[in-house]
């Protein structure tokens, strides 16, 4: 119904003028669904809830009129007041805003080819733009806010009045204005919120751990090969790395380097895994025990964890109630299954037929 509507309204508009019309314009669409892992799926939700909130508003109060059950009707009611109110428009915009300035950075952490320094320009460019916000972005947002509610007619409120939270008593409630409540309240503290979990996430010690991690990337030559910052990243380790096997370490990586870069076959590898690979092919990680040892570290850490994240929504879906005797073997080949989809699609069933008909003898040939 909400597809149908607004299907309609855009018709209307390019017939009126008020839209361009074109190969590639104003295309149907629908209310994106939230993924419960991708935080840039929240993002595209709230755009598809703005873009298309007149119609979502008509089919709620179709509802209301024609649902089929007084519980469906009663549940779009209270669903219609809520979604006409300056609360729940305010925090649209403002969650919008914010999931905006993050889109980007949650795309690139996804990203199973992470490249670490990109990721950190990207988190300090996250952490300015919300700091400019902060700091002078309420006017903007207010606009942006009253101007939606000044369209869709709902009632805006008067920033000198007191605020009265909704359903609540005004008795034994401190008496704020509603431009404190909105501002620091809402506005600033949810910024503040995401300002502070970003520096939790990427403090100062564990970006500088992931910049010198970044220097035994491979791509482009070794361009970020940077001596200094190796070791730095070896005194992170200091029951592997030893003052003894720091010296070691800095004459060893200045032989490393020059290695590297003579033969060709490293100057196109790409990512530190396949440097691993590399160096094991060419036994060249006992050549330079001290620096595989840094790659090996480097692999292990856990730089991101959104390919674990999945796994274990992944494995919500695999070992349900119906299915909670499932053995940790059957559990392992099932999940590796459904995470790799991609490698497996590429596997066609007379493959695996074949595969099951020569595990061992059997009476029919399939």
């Amino acid at each position: 119904m909400v597809r149908e509507r607004q299907q309609t309204k855009v018709m209307e508009a390019i017939q009126d003028y008020e839209l361009p019309s074109g190969q590639g314009l104003n295309q149907e669409t629908s209310l994106k669904r939230a993924s419960d892992t991708r935080w840039g799926s929240h993002y595209g939700t709230l755009v598809s809830l703005v873009n298309m909130f007149s119609s979502v508003i008509e089919v709620l109060e179709m509802i209301v009129d024609d649902g089929v059950s007084l519980d469906q009707r009663g549940e779009a009611d209270i669903l219609l007041n809520l979604l006409q109110s300056f609360d729940f428009v305010s925090s649209l915009f403002l969650m919008k805003e914010i999931l905006r300035i993050t889109n980007v950075l949650s795309h690139a952490l996804q990203k199973k080819d992470l490249d670490i320094v990109s990721v950190m320009a990207l988190v300090k460019a996250c952490k300015q733009q919300l700091q400019a916000m902060r700091d002078n972005g309420w006017d903007a947002w207010l606009d942006k806010v009253s101007s939606f509610c000044g369209k869709h007619d709902i009632d805006i409120p008067d920033m000198n009045d007191i605020f009265v939270a909704r359903g609540r008593s005004r008795r034994r409630v401190e008496k704020l204005t509603n431009l404190h409540h909105y501002r620091v309240d809402l506005f600033i503290d949810v910024i503040d919120k995401q300002l502070q979990e970003l520096n939790n996430r990427f403090n100062e010690t564990s970006t500088e751990l992931l910049l010198c991690v970044a220097c035994l990337s491979p791509d482009d030559s070794f361009s970020a090969f940077d001596i200094e910052k190796l070791v730095r990243l070896a005194k992170f380790y200091p029951k592997d790395f030893s003052d003894m096997k720091l010296t070691l370490l800095e004459d060893e990586l200045k032989n490393y380097i020059f290695d590297m870069r003579l033969h060709n076959e490293f100057s196109t590898l790409k990512g530190i895994n396949n440097l691993a690979q590399k160096l094991v092919e060419t036994k060249r990680d006992r050549q330079y025990p001290l620096v595989y040892l840094l790659v090996k570290l480097a692999l292990i850490l856990p730089v991101a964890t959104a390919s674990v994240e999945r796994a274990f929504s992944v494995m919500k879906i695999v070992k349900n109630p119906h299915r909670n005797r499932m053995g940790d073997q059957w559990l392992n080949d099932s999940l590796v299954v459904y995470i790799e989809k991609d490698v497996y699609d590429s596997i066609s069933n007379d493959v695996v037929i074949r595969r099951f008909q020569n595990m061992r003898t059997r009476r029919g040939q399939l």
